[in-house]
């Protein structure tokens, strides 16, 4: 780097013909200028300038040697602005990880309209449900639902993540529709087993906080899987509205005992600290907070009677 800082120092006294031009240019002393020219002639046991009392000019070597400086230091400025530029405007490629059902219901929807209003950028996202590592496999952001979302990094909370009973409608003719708590063991409760591992319901209501046991005929490990047992009849289950929006608002399915809260869990966007966040990353986070709002889309239905409004992913706030 010394070498570096040398070469850029004797490039601008050979294009200023003199020692206090170069420092007047580059903001040293003409001091300075001459210790680096110096060093720069020691370490490459040549002379590189013959000085006279008006003017230095380059020695043959010395010209030899510019010729090389100039492309170099034209190749640093070039690396600067193309750093700044990364930084100042939205572009390159912008690697991204998301959760197989948010990412696929919400996420990937919406990337079309980004690249339109960012030509420069490309994104390269992963679809998985394992919480990756952002530094040690390269990821500038990821999509992460979680109550907590990890430490070490930094994370924008994009909307609240929801969660109701939901049952067809077909069930709830034959089964009846449960109006209070104790009225669960009376049904086919269909568990998701990563939040449910005990079969046991948390739920919030009237009577305060619960703990409910329940019984069914099929537990799953895949939120979207269980929405289609749901769908089809065969009980009721605990069911994200990100997931279920589509089927609330045409009437596929229905909540139950809406005056009880679930916990509940937010989606963030979680990226590595740094001083200086790139201009893909912020314009990608900005995007996804304009598109879901403090309230999102999924959640703008009337829950007693399980219709709901426009759920696009394409519709804005």
């Amino acid at each position: 780097m010394d070498n570096l800082t040398a070469m850029a120092v004797f490039a601008k006294v050979v294009e200023q013909k003199s020692l206090s031009g170069a420092a007047r240019e580059l903001g040293l002393s003409k001091s300075s200028v001459s210790k680096l020219v110096a060093r720069l002639e020691k370490s490459l046991g040549a002379r590189l300038l013959n000085r006279t009392t008006r003017q230095m000019s380059p020695t043959e070597a010395g010209a030899a040697f510019y010729d090389h400086c100039a492309r170099i230091v034209e190749a640093m400025e070039e690396a600067k602005l193309a750093v700044s530029r990364l930084h100042s405007e939205p572009r390159g490629v912008l690697k991204i990880s998301a959760s197989v059902a948010f990412g696929t219901l919400h996420v990937a929807p919406l990337l079309g309209d980004f690249l339109s209003r960012f030509p420069e950028v490309k994104i390269d996202m992963t679809i998985n449900d394992r919480f990756v590592d952002l530094a040690d496999e390269g990821y500038d952001v990821a999509i992460r639902i979680a109550k907590d979302p990890g430490l070490n990094i930094v994370a924008r909370k994009l909307a609240p993540i929801h969660r109701r009973i939901c049952g067809a409608a077909e069930y709830f003719a034959r089964r009846g529709v449960p109006q209070k708590a104790a009225d669960l063991a009376d049904h086919n409760c269909l568990t998701y087993t990563y939040m449910h591992p005990k079969d046991l319901w948390r739920l919030r209501g009237p009577e305060g906080a619960l703990s409910v046991p329940v019984s069914g005929n099929l537990r799953l490990n895949d939120d979207e899987a269980l929405s289609q047992a749901v769908l089809g009849g065969l009980g009721i289950a605990i069911l994200p509205t990100f997931i279920v929006g589509r089927d609330l608002q045409a009437g596929r399915l229905r909540t139950a005992l809406s005056d009880y809260t679930l916990p509940e869990q937010d989606v963030y966007a979680v990226y590595l600290p740094t001083r200086h966040l790139s201009a893909k990353v912020r314009a990608f986070i900005d995007f996804l907070l304009e598109r879901f709002g403090p309230e999102p889309y999924w959640d703008r239905f009337d829950v007693a009677a399980g219709q709901q409004a426009d759920i696009s992913p394409a519709a804005k706030p």
